[in-house]
């Protein structure tokens, strides 16, 4: 591949980051929206909740694909078809009549990001040498994406309460499509340098209907429950494809995800850790903003406003994690990043019912959790990548995006059917109002939540190699790239 100039270099970090910022917000970004969407298009209350799982649904289920297509396809191009499908959903998801045509539209959307994602860091990867120069590009990307949440809420307030709801997703289509006229003047194309380029037909069907399916099982787990036979038979049937999808993995003489991947431990620990981070992050946004707007009463925009801070410190913080992760190396700085998320969890669990405020009892917590945030999503994402060879840059990438899809998608459905739990036996026996009672659900879901960034904290620690972390460090700093340890190592 040709060598690119330090600023053809950042004009691609540029247009990569803004795309991904994109990405990221249009998972958050509806939420604000939903009482107005559904006044508008008639939705009723569970069908609701499928305006932002449809995205989630396939945004999740079809990341590993999008990954491995892009190695195999040209990363560039499959990164362009992602934009242009995004675009065009959000224009039809704009324009929707019926709750039908703008699920149909969410889910496309969610398609499209999952074409884009993965391109777009594993473009990152190839294009940007490992050490600081990767660790550099890679600390732009977690700001972005660990903003993303934020800013979405806050974007999807300003927008729904100045404009309209559809605007939520009419954003979307001049950026989409200015980004994907500018990909083919600002990025080089690249590929796999693989022997064969025949396609793996029955593990892209089997992957992909698994995640699919276990993602489904685990947002539609609140509705139905947990113990229902539905919600079982679905994670049984998605748990039998993903098996099927690796046996027929070890078969393929040109497989999807070659197995072989998963001989860097850092790689498994990481995309292990990222499961985690989902489980406990991703929640605090939808906790957090009903919080906001069912106990503290806020409007939209207030909502949406209060969530400033959180970006801000989002991407302070990861900006300060590549200068970290490049003299320390990943494992302490990702270890310390748990810790503060954990603690920033731990202070939302005891959140009041009565007499709350912002200033008092949401923004300290938040720039906790806005700390570790940062200081999280930069070197798991390096460690996910480290090590790996430039032909794995697309499923590496798929990875650890899917370890963080499913982890959120986990956390969503165990800590609402928390919170839910508890606010309901409250109600029931009578002794709490509803402020109260949801107030109780709120604090039993970030205690629960706590848990899970510890449990990621003490994987660290188990699973991600020293002797990687300390290499990439020292890598790093004298300008070459790291060697990943053996398995045992």
């Amino acid at each position: 591949m040709t060598e690119m100039t330090p600023r053809a270099k950042n004009l691609a970090l540029l247009l990569l980051a803004m795309t991904q910022f994109v990405i990221v917000i249009d998972a958050s970004i509806v939420n604000i929206a939903l009482p107005s969407i559904g006044r508008a298009l008639s939705f009723s209350q569970t069908d609701l909740s499928w305006v932002v799982n449809a995205y989630t649904l396939t945004f999740g289920g079809f990341l590993l694909l999008g990954g491995r297509l892009a190695d195999l396809m040209g990363r560039r191009r499959m990164f362009m078809v992602g934009l242009i499908v995004f675009a065009l959903a959000s224009l039809a998801g704009g324009l929707a009549q019926s709750e039908a045509w703008l699920i149909a539209a969410r889910a496309v959307q969610g398609l499209g990001g999952a074409i884009v994602s993965p391109a777009a860091l594993s473009i990152i990867t190839t294009t940007f040498a490992e050490g600081s120069e990767r660790n550099r590009a890679l600390g732009v990307w977690g700001a972005v994406a660990g903003a993303g949440g934020a800013a979405g809420v806050l974007l999807g307030g300003v927008l729904t309460s100045g404009l309209s709801w559809r605007w939520v997703l009419f954003v979307n289509v001049p950026i989409g499509i200015l980004c994907a006229f500018l990909a083919p003047r600002v990025l080089l194309e690249s590929r796999a340098e693989v022997k064969t380029r025949s396609f793996d037909l029955p593990g892209a069907i089997t992957v992909t209907a698994g995640l699919s399916l276990l993602v489904y099982a685990l947002v539609d787990a609140v509705n139905v429950g947990w113990g229902s036979t539905a919600t079982l038979a679905k994670i049984a049937a998605a748990l039998l494809l993903i098996a099927l999808f690796v046996a027929i993995e070890v078969r393929q003489r040109a497989p999807l995800m070659p197995l072989s991947i998963f001989r860097l431990r850092t790689l498994r620990g990481a995309d292990t850790v990222a499961l985690l981070i989902g489980m406990s992050l991703f929640s605090m946004f939808f906790f957090v903003s009903l919080y906001m707007q069912q106990v503290l009463h806020y409007s939209a925009l207030k909502a949406g406003l209060s969530y400033l801070p959180l970006a801000v410190g989002i991407i302070l913080s990861a900006g300060a994690a590549s200068v970290a992760v490049t003299r320390l190396g990943f494992k302490p700085v990702l270890l310390t990043g748990l810790l503060f998320v954990a603690a920033g969890l731990f202070w939302f669990s005891r959140v009041p019912a009565t007499g709350g405020s912002f200033a008092a009892d949401v923004l300290g917590p938040s720039l906790l959790a806005a700390v570790g945030l940062g200081l999280s999503f930069v070197p798991v994402t390096i460690a996910a990548v480290t090590g790996t060879r430039p032909h794995e840059a697309g499923l590496a990438s798929g990875l650890v995006n899917t370890a963080q899809q499913v982890g959120g998608a986990l956390g969503l459905a165990i800590l609402a059917t928390v919170a839910n739990s508890r606010t309901k036996d409250l109600m029931h026996s009578g002794a709490h109002d509803l402020a109260v009672a949801l107030t109780k659900g709120f604090e039993r879901a970030f205690l629960v939540g706590t848990g899970f960034a510890l449990i990621g904290a003490l994987l660290t620690i188990v699973l991600i190699s020293s002797r990687d972390s300390r290499s990439h460090s020292q890598s790093a700093r004298e300008g070459q790239p790291a060697a990943a340890s053996s398995p045992a190592a």
